[in-house]
């Protein structure tokens, strides 16, 4: 496998060392950080007691245990993937099995009222869309984190996540968390047992919000920001597929609802690749910049789920991923003394902070790591490095225009 020079800042000689690293063990190494001192310390039900907490300067008047939960469940709806992967023993084989090991003591002890790492569950309305990150890694890795659940367990997690119900979303795209909190429910404990109104209500809503070429407004109005890459695309397909999964039997024909917004994930994605400069970083715009490489999520989720637009190789998304992680952590302080990440966008930057960031908020950024669940010999991981686009333009090769992509499914109701 052929590497693309890094791009690196001058640095310490010790922190050259990482060049040496495959890119798939560097990868293995961003996630081990940033996973292991959380689910080590709520496996023994220790988090709430260890965990080094920060607050933006605007915090709001929520309760402010919902940080454990937001820690918690965007971290798990990141490294989920990962976590599918056949044990082995490889050192990379033996992280994954002691991270998943982990997790699952985590998701027991979050839901038992004993532990005192039991989450916050109904104490703010924010716990409507941290619960839908759980839901969201439940998705992710069914069989593997799910199905092992003992069953005490899980009739836990589906009583939680009903209590939700009492919650009234915001008219943006908090509608996604409650659909795909009800579209894992219908899933997994049947269709007698979900709201369909919830799940019907986010489709049609999702539909009139799409503004276009991969867009989508965060309600009514559009905000040029990257809410359709934090909430909008994932959590619309893995709705819309829970509800295949489940087959429901309803006005929306969920497979051509699927396909289309497939399609319009893969425009999106090829548009962040395109935001991707030659020197690995991207715009820095909109509201919740510290989420940090949560914005490229589309591309991540579309690489691990071998659906990419054929314009975009395996080798180029691969490599332009693997560049911004290399400038986004290699030069700057993105982690605590305790080993908890920091707010920021790269680095510590407390003032980026929104009135509702608190440094869990930040463990989306592991959203990007989703292709981890390719296994190693996957050709996401052996074919050789290939420039981006941005590198191609700026350095005078051929690269490929860009035109608007149109919608060219039709749905109507069945009935």
């Amino acid at each position: 496998m052929v590497a693309l020079t890094v791009l690196l800042l001058p640095v310490e000689a010790k922190k050259v060392k990482k060049q040496e690293l495959s890119e798939r063990q560097y990868w293995c190494e961003q996630a081990w950080k940033m996973a292991q001192p959380v689910l080590e310390n709520m496996a023994k039900g220790e988090l709430q007691k260890n965990m080094q907490t920060e607050f933006s300067p605007s915090f709001d008047n929520r309760n402010r245990k919902v940080v454990y939960m937001e820690t918690f469940g965007r971290l798990m709806a990141g490294i989920a993937p990962w976590l599918t992967l056949p044990d082995d023993d490889s050192a990379e084989g033996q992280q994954r099995r002691q991270l998943r090991e982990w997790a699952l003591q985590s998701y027991r002890n979050s839901v038992d009222p004993q532990s005192p790492d039991y989450l916050c569950w109904g104490v703010s309305g924010q716990n409507l869309v941290d619960a839908a990150y759980i839901a969201e890694s439940f998705i992710r890795a069914y069989d593997q984190l799910w199905v092992p659940l003992d069953q005490l367990t899980k009739d836990r997690y589906i009583a939680e996540f009903k209590k939700l119900r009492a919650i009234e979303p915001p008219y943006t795209n908090w509608f996604l968390f409650s659909s795909t909190i009800e579209s894992f429910i219908a899933k997994a404990a049947g269709l007698k047992e979900y709201d369909d109104f919830r799940v019907m209500m986010t489709i049609r809503k999702v539909e009139e919000w799409y503004v276009g070429d991969g867009w989508y407004a965060d309600g009514p109005v559009f905000a040029f920001d990257y809410y359709s890459s934090y909430v909008f695309h994932a959590m619309y397909l893995e709705t819309l597929q829970n509800m295949i999964d489940a087959r429901a039997n309803t006005r929306l024909e969920y497979q051509k609802y699927y396909d289309r917004a497939l399609k319009r994930a893969q425009k999106f994605s090829i548009i962040l690749e395109r935001f991707i400069s030659p020197e690995g970083t991207f715009p820095v715009i909109g509201r919740s910049t510290p989420y940090r490489l949560a914005a490229l999520q589309p591309l991540a989720l579309l690489a691990w789920q071998q659906k990419l637009p054929k314009e975009l190789s395996n080798g180029q998304v691969r490599a332009a991923l693997t560049q911004v992680m290399h400038r986004m952590y290699d030069h700057q302080q993105n982690y605590n003394e305790g080993g908890f990440l920091t707010i920021g966008f790269c680095g510590s930057q407390p003032e980026t902070a929104d009135w509702y960031t608190n440094n869990g908020s930040l463990y989306m950024t592991s959203l990007s790591l989703m292709p981890l669940g390719l296994p190693a010999d996957h050709p996401f991981w052996t074919c050789d490095a290939e420039p981006w686009t941005q590198v191609k333009a700026w350095s005078g090769q051929p690269f490929p225009k860009d035109h608007r992509w149109s919608d060219d499914i039709q749905t109507r109701d069945r009935w």
